[in-house]
């Protein structure tokens, strides 16, 4: 699917006032994904770089941080053709967040960065399942099967960060204080 597509963009002119708040929130949650997806990519970036003795979870990790890149340029191409743009202060923000939740895997031991890579995960999930949803209510098909995709990816990526540590004794202490367990 070509973000570009003229289905799309002749979906994107027939916006009525019903539908104006599904694509403003369409179009939010785009901008929060695309920085989200930066942040994610840098954090990924140094857990990969930090996981010298698990070669197996070095290339997963690794494989992930460039799925974001190109979730992100999937969002970005989406932005685009609804108009709009990401919002400069969170690009900023989520860069440096990512920056430093990558140089914190270093010194985070294993648990830690996998837990919160999961977690990170499933938030992405229901943003991208969010996200669909506003689309199919704009009658944007070619940005559903993306947004789908993108979605069924993510939930792919909270799976094996949860299959890192299902078993770690720390777990259910930081279940219980952040909310977030593996998925079965």
């Amino acid at each position: 699917m070509a973000v570009s597509d003229p289905a799309l963009r002749a979906g994107v002119r027939g916006v009525t006032p019903a539908t104006a708040g599904a694509r403003s929130t369409l179009v939010r949650v785009l901008q929060d994904a695309h920085a989200g997806e930066l942040a994610a990519a840098y954090a990924y970036r140094g857990h990969w770089k930090s996981l010298r003795r698990r070669p197996e979870a070095r290339a997963e990790v690794s494989r992930i941080e460039q799925a974001e890149w190109h979730h992100r340029r999937l969002v970005a191409a989406m932005l685009s053709t609804l108009g709009a743009r990401p919002r400069r202060p969170r690009e900023l923000l989520m860069a440096a967040t990512g920056r430093f939740f990558g140089l914190l895997c270093h010194v985070g031991g294993f648990f830690g960065p996998m837990y919160a890579a999961g977690r990170l995960e499933a938030m992405n999930v229901g943003q991208y399942r969010t996200a669909r949803d506003n689309a199919e209510l704009l009658g944007l098909d070619a940005c559903v099967s993306e947004l789908e995709a993108m979605r069924v990816e993510e939930d792919r990526h909270e799976r094996f960060f949860g299959d890192q540590i299902r078993d770690h004794p720390l777990l259910p202490i930081a279940s219980r204080l952040m909310g977030w367990s593996p998925p079965d």
